[in-house]
Parts: structure tokens; sequence; C-alpha cells
């Protein structure tokens, strides 16, 4: 765990039960966004953030690569005791599924060990809930990874960012910025998930749930 995780106290607690992770990876945790300035402060965002935070305590450059990379910023090294690989892809929310399938074959990786981070309507704002497969709930990134992978068994940090307000398009909210008063908190919501990660990677979901979902 980063000193950043065990100031805030995401570690299990004593006495839980220990457990595996999913695997020994290295993992690939893909951020989910928009590219560009304009979207950067967006709901829609939530999950790029989280990546960045990610980076930020992993000491990860994220950068360009070639090829099969091309289309994603990413960068390699360790969190909470594993391999990872960090990565946030520069395309479109709709075409992200291009950018982490490259990554996959490029590293080798099975969609076993791809952790998305992404923004969630059906979860309250300041949330933070943690699975393996599903549906997508319209998410558009989640669509596109599902249809290029083949498969929606991947794991989710799924960030909760409430429903739209009265009749608001909920495609209109996710391409808003947070209001004034979730900016307050957004910095938390953003360490908390990037807690959630770590918790993920270094003590499998199930434990990683029993710590996580009592807490947000």
């Amino acid at each position: 765990m980063t000193e950043s995780t065990s100031r805030r106290g995401a570690g299990v607690p004593a006495g839980a039960p220990a457990a595996s992770p999913p695997s020994e990876g290295p993992f690939l945790l893909v951020g989910l966004g928009n590219p560009g300035p304009g979207y950067a402060g967006n709901r829609h965002n939530v999950g790029a953030m989280v990546l960045d935070e990610l980076a930020a305590r992993a000491g990860v450059r994220l950068a360009a690569g070639k090829g099969a990379r091309a289309r994603a910023l990413a960068g390699e090294g360790r969190l909470a005791g594993r391999r990872v690989v960090l990565a946030r892809p520069t395309t479109y929310m709709n075409e992200s599924g291009g950018p982490v399938r490259g990554l996959l074959d490029y590293h080798k990786l099975p969609v076993d060990d791809l952790v998305v981070v992404h923004d969630e309507l059906d979860i309250p704002f300041a949330a933070v809930r943690l699975k393996r497969g599903g549906g997508e709930g319209g998410h558009n990134g989640l669509r596109s990874i599902s249809r290029s992978t083949g498969t929606r068994d991947y794991l989710r940090v799924r960030v909760g960012i409430g429903r739209p307000p009265g009749r608001q398009d909920p495609a209109d909210f996710v391409l808003k910025d947070f209001s004034a008063t979730e900016r307050k908190e957004l910095d938390l919501l953003v360490a908390e998930a990037a807690d959630a990660a770590e918790e993920l990677l270094a003590h499998g979901l199930e434990a990683a749930q029993n710590v996580v979902h009592p807490r947000t």
C-alpha cells in the first residue's frame, strides 16, 4: 500500500480474513474519460481523474506509445505490491475498447486482469463500489470495452456520480462539470476510489468489497 492509502486507513482491518488477489498480475488499470481540456472536469471523466491519482501514487509517468499502444497514455510500475500497467485512452469514450484491446494484446494480459475505473450513474455521488462483470448500464465506454474484448467479465471500480436532477438527460448530465458543492468533495472521492483500486489489487475482489462498500 502507498503511504497515502495507509494514512487514510484503507488497509484490511484487524481480524479480516486473508484473501488471495485475482492473480499475480500484472494488471491493466484503465481510467475512462474523454480527451482534451474541455472535458477534463466532467462527471464522465472521473475515471480518468482516479487513474491520474493512481499514477501519481505509483510514481508512473503516462506517455503515448506506438502501434497497439498509440491511442492511450500509459505507463508501467507497481501499485499495492502488484505490477501494473496504468492507462488512460486518448480516444473518445465510445471508442475506449480499441485502446484497451491493444494494450491487453501488447502486454499479453488476460481480460481477467483488466480493471476499469469509470463513472456510475446508478450509485450515489461519493460512493464507490467494486464488482466483476454485469451490465454496462448504458455506459458507452463499458459497452465499447465489452465489444472489443468479447466479454463483460472484467473488474470494475465504479465511482458514483448519482442520477441527474429532474428530467435532465443523463447524456447531458455526465458531460457537465461537477457542481460547486460536489467539487468540495471531489478530491476525497477520487482518493477513495484510488484506495478502492489498491484494495482490489492487494486483496482480491471479495475482501476489497468487504472493506470498501461499508465505508462509502
